[in-house]
């Protein structure tokens, strides 16, 4: 994944409701445009840009089935997100909580 390819995914996803769109496929599974829009009671111009936005971005697979677009949500795209950002952003020691909930460091191997 190239760098710019991870920031367009991340600022997709760092808006409220294209998040909560992408939750909401990547749960329930493929639906069509309309039934996205009832879900989050968003009017069609808002549910368009959103749809698009998170289409752009590699997060959504649009396919036509008839009269409608169904929406799907590509956990790939999230699967690559995370191997960039850990190959990438987490070459520090993890801070993780012991049983007592005090911190302590675990390197990465």
């Amino acid at each position: 994944m190239e760098t710019s390819a991870a920031i367009t995914i991340l600022s997709a996803l760092a808006q409220e409701t294209r998040l909560g769109i992408f939750r909401h496929l990547a749960q329930s599974g493929p639906q069509p445009a309309g039934q996205i829009g009832e879900s989050f009671s968003l009017p069609l111009a808002t549910l368009s840009f959103h749809l698009k936005t998170l289409q752009q971005a590699g997060l959504l697979a649009c396919r036509r089935d008839g009269r409608q677009l169904i929406y799907q949500a590509r956990c790939d795209a999230i699967a690559e997100l995370m191997t960039y950002l850990t190959e990438h952003c987490c070459t520090l020691p993890v801070l993780l909580l012991d049983k007592r909930g005090q911190p302590t460091l675990e390197t990465k191997e």
